[in-house]
């Protein structure tokens, strides 16, 4: 095992995902693997906890143990319709780990008779959580519709302020999120030892539970996999390609040259294990899902060995996260009517002994509530909200003091009543004249629409900005002087789109135009458009100044460039610029048809300057990465190999 903690550097770089749907993949030796060296200290920790689990393993290990009940949380973050399983999906896959743990899984029959000796019920259980770490009623699942349409290794998903939803107390939870991972990945892991803010199992949502899933990683196996490393088990082959030196520290697991996909026949032999050869219906090889059936006795042990005195994972044992909190009947009936641009009315049934209710709301994209306490009718009217947009609210009932359960409900207020003022506007020709400095909304309404708006610069004011925000999809925006392109913005997701024009050349021709990236639209909500012009310039970053305030110098591109390494790069690229001044730069990595893929500003010091870009989520291929400040931009073209 130590061996496969200490494997080279060189050698993990050079790990990559198989992005073949047919082929099962996992990420939780690579992130170990990153985690050792963002905090080599972390490595006598793993030491430690294997310390712990040999010895306990040598005192008898997992023979006189007791049940174990985890409770569990599920953080299911979704970007559309389609990644928003129902609560039947989620809990599909807590009866999974459930039967898979206990051996009570319908298929435990087909384990081989050579392996049927070893076979283990873990004796590990899953449960839903009940109440959360405050002490409120939960049914254990909390959603979030996001704006990232996919998420890497890097755990992005695990925190709410990068697009995620942050974790509940590790001691008290198994925290397992739900989410759209890029690049084949069907899961990754936390071993035990590793921080506590990362702490859990992410899933694939296409293969999470048994209800519509996707073949052939459809019947849950992907989480028991993972879970099974969150439980301190290795990958049965030992992560050391085919050279049968490696090991999984299981001594009833055969040791095997490699992973094995999809269902192989049994015997399967290989490192000498003949007769019975490997264990690939074993949970922690890399066998499709119907043809996993089985833990060992020794993978049991270092499961449980967490749960012993001085275990990594004992605080589990006496979490209250199982049990229903105490208090009165949970209201039902929740219902939003009345519902406006700005406002609604929420009800629920009268429960039976309460004495107040305590209201709850947030916009769903929010990370906090808004509570309303002391309601003493089971209604309550919210006002100022904002129009199209998805928002949250709960109720629970007082009895005496103690707080019923929570029950939750959805509903979105209605769309702004934007229409297509300026049409037809949809070239460049038919572009039409708009108010300056007038902020106003528009649709893009259909697949083909495109909306071109045209102003004016004086000789007194020169500078322009025109802005693109409140975007219902990804839509981006470009800046013409009549037919000559002078800026693009071409941000992903729903992020604002900003071109700014300093000093720009007098003329009443100045063209915005609007579109939808690969033909997105809505017709019913609304984007926000406003052109703006001052004698005074612009920063690089949209913010005013101060007229006659000096802006930041521009970069200086010495010897006709920046400097970018390695080149080809795998999972991260540096870039170096020289700087006159301190300023601000726009850094944009472009893929081949110019759309901007990957986009960060950074604040620099006058002199040379070195960052980091993560470029993990990339595929291979050619891209380019841009530097801009103002007007001013240089491009190289870089290579992803990985």
């Amino acid at each position: 095992m130590f061996k496969k903690i200490l494997l080279p550097v060189a050698a993990f770089l050079l790990l990559a995902f198989n992005a073949s749907a047919q082929h099962r993949t996992c990420a939780a030796e690579e992130v170990l693997a990153r985690q050792l060296l963002e905090n080599p200290a972390m490595l006598q920790e793993i030491r430690n906890i294997e310390e712990h689990t040999q010895k306990f393993i040598q005192q008898g290990g997992a023979s006189d143990r007791a049940v174990i009940t985890i409770p569990v949380v599920i953080h299911l973050v979704y970007y559309n319709s389609t990644q928003n399983l129902t609560d039947a999906q989620l809990l599909s896959q807590i009866d999974v780990l459930n039967e898979d743990f206990r051996r009570t899984n319908a298929d435990a029959g087909n384990t081989p008779a050579a392996f049927q000796g070893v076979a283990a019920d873990c004796e590990v259980n899953f449960c839903m959580a009940k109440q959360d770490p405050n002490g409120n009623s939960t049914n254990g699942i909390e959603r979030r519709q996001t704006t990232v349409n996919g998420f890497t290794t890097n755990d992005k998903v695990k925190y709410f302020a990068q697009g995620g939803l942050n974790i509940w107390d590790r001691n008290k939870y198994l925290n397992l999120w739900v989410c759209n991972l890029t690049g084949g990945l069907l899961g990754y892991a936390q071993f035990p030892g590793g921080p506590a803010a990362t702490d859990g199992v992410v899933c694939d949502y296409a293969y999470f539970g048994r209800i519509n899933a996707t073949p052939p990683f459809d019947l849950g196996r992907t989480a028991t996999h993972e879970v099974g490393h969150w439980l301190n088990c290795y990958h049965i082959w030992g992560d050391d390609g085919t050279s049968c030196n490696g090991t999984d520290s299981v001594s009833d697991t055969p040791n095997q040259a490699d992973e094995n996909y999809g269902c192989p026949s049994f015997p399967t032999i290989s490192c000498s294990n003949g007769p019975n050869g490997d264990m690939f219906m074993n949970y922690m090889d890399y066998t499709d899902d119907g043809c996993m059936n089985v833990f060992s006795e020794g993978q049991k042990s270092r499961m449980q060995s967490l749960f012993a005195s001085g275990g990594a994972r004992i605080a589990l044992a006496s979490s209250p996260g199982c049990d229903e909190p105490s208090g009165c009947g949970t209201p039902s009936g929740l219902a939003a009517t009345n519902i406006t641009q700005t406002s609604a009315t929420c009800s629920w049934n009268a429960v039976s002994g309460a004495t107040t209710y305590t209201f709850e709301w947030k916009k769903n994209s929010d990370p906090n509530w808004t509570v309303v306490a002391n309601l003493t009718n089971p209604t309550h009217t919210l006002n100022g909200l904002t129009s199209g947009t998805l928002h949250d609210y709960r109720v629970k009932a007082i009895c005496s003091g103690n707080p019923s359960s929570y029950a939750s409900a959805q509903f979105t207020t209605a769309a702004s009543n934007c229409s297509d003022q300026y049409e037809p506007n949809n070239t460049n020709a038919t572009a039409k004249s708009i108010p300056i400095n007038t902020a106003f909304t528009a649709q893009i309404a259909t697949t083909t629409d495109k909306d071109y708006y045209k102003f004016s610069n004086t000789s007194t004011e020169k500078n322009i900005k025109v802005e693109l925000t409140t975007l219902p999809f990804d839509y981006d925006l470009k800046l013409y002087k009549g037919t000559t392109l002078k800026g693009t913005s071409e941000n992903g997701g729903t992020a604002d789109e900003l071109i700014i024009l300093n000093n720009a050349t007098v003329g009443t021709d100045y063209k915005a135009y609007v579109y939808g990236y690969n033909g997105a639209w809505s017709n019913t909500q609304c984007y926000t458009f406003k052109a703006s012009r001052r004698s005074s310039a612009w920063r690089t970053d949209g913010t005013d100044t101060e007229p006659g305030e000096e802006i930041a110098l521009e970069v200086i591109f010495e010897n006709a460039g920046f400097g970018l390494f390695p080149n080809p790069a795998t999972n991260q690229v540096m870039v170096e610029v020289p700087m006159e001044s301190d300023g601000k730069v726009s850094v944009a990595i472009l893929d081949p048809a110019g759309k901007t893929t990957l986009a960060q500003q950074q604040s620099l010091t006058k002199g040379e300057n070195r960052f980091t870009f993560d470029i993990s989520s990339l595929p291979n291929g050619v891209y380019f990465v841009q530097v801009r400040n103002g007007e001013i931009a240089k491009t190289q073209k870089l290579i992803v190999q990985k």
